[in-house]
């Protein structure tokens, strides 16, 4: 999926309104296709949208497809082709294909299974839906690999698809200090939800980090009261052992996707000292990338935050 939207949810409550209402789903895609495998459009039996399928290009075509298949309770693979004027339109520089499924929702898509998928993605649950010859369900595990690429797509049979929902990317950082200044802004446009904690509240003003999400909270706290799950990566910035040594302690017992932790190689070595002593095992502390980022030859905080950025993305997709 794309930034977390609610459109699984408008869906169901359209549906719960006795209005009527379906899923568009793009499959399929060949050349410079507008939007992404897994992208959604939501359509209610009274025409009203939410979502996108190709940016604009055919969302009209879509719509009148899924009122007919709304009133008759099947569902319909379209397939469409995007021409290149259509594509420029939307900032693309050439044209391509996409196929879309529509399923009407009660009649095709089973309800108590929408609202399931809603309730997952409240939940922060990473939440595969399949539909194929077997029927619709959700699952859970055996998808780690789209799971972590964020990748929707048909299974090798060619009939299965498998629609990912991950919940959105967070990035917690530890420190507001300047590389922190630098990395949420980059963070949000590369897609994630950035929370900063910091009991300083010198460091940690409204003066210095305008409009973002800023914990006053002891570190290991903070992280306890937002929860840490698979879709968190953990950037800690102060190297005060005071502040990064609890929120490590809260990090490795979880199952975050990054863990960095700011500071030389022999501040690293004395922080690994450290969480032996604390019982932690070798596979356990070799989950924290120290010193933190790629080695870029980075120069400056915004440097540092560009290193540290391109290791979370490389954990991401390729694993650590």
């Amino acid at each position: 999926m794309d930034l977390f939207d609610d459109i699984p949810k408008t869906a169901l409550e359209w549906h719960r309104a006795g209005k009527g209402a379906a899923l568009a789903t793009v499959v399929e895609t060949w050349g410079s296709a507008p939007r992404r495998v897994g992208s959604q459009l939501a359509i209610s039996g009274e025409a009203e949208i939410e979502g996108s399928v190709s940016g604009g290009c055919v969302e009209g075509a879509v719509v009148a497809e899924a009122l007919d298949a709304i009133e008759e309770g099947r569902s319909v693979m379209l397939e469409y082709g995007v021409s290149d004027g259509d594509a420029f339109a939307v900032g693309l520089a050439c044209g391509g294909t996409i196929r879309v499924l529509v399923e009407p929702v009660g009649s095709v898509m089973p309800e108590d299974l929408l609202a399931d998928l809603v309730l997952a993605r409240e939940a922060r649950v990473p939440v595969a839906y399949v539909s194929g010859p077997g029927g619709r369900r959700l699952e859970r595990e055996g998808h780690e690999g789209r799971f972590r690429m964020d990748r929707s797509g048909f299974e090798e049979d060619g009939e299965t698809f498998v629609a990912i929902h991950n919940p959105p990317l967070r990035m917690i950082v530890v420190g507001a200090v300047h590389i922190a200044q630098a990395l949420v802004p980059m963070a949000r446009i590369a897609g994630y939800d950035p929370i900063l904690i910091d009991p300083r509240e010198s460091f940690a003003s409204e003066a210095r980090f305008p409009g973002e999400t800023v914990l006053h909270d002891w570190p290991d706290e903070g992280l306890r009261a937002l929860g840490l799950d698979l879709r968190t990566a953990l950037v800690l910035l102060t190297h005060d052992p005071k502040l990064d040594d609890p929120a490590l302690i809260e990090a490795l017992r979880s199952d975050v996707f990054y863990i960095g932790a700011l500071g030389s190689t022999r501040t690293h070595a004395k922080r690994v000292e450290r969480l032996t002593e604390a019982g932690f095992s070798e596979a356990e502390i070799g989950r924290i990338h120290g010193p933190i980022g790629l080695d870029i030859g980075a120069a400056g905080p915004s440097e540092i935050a560009v290193s540290v950025l391109a290791e979370m993305t490389r954990v991401l997709r390729k694993g650590a």
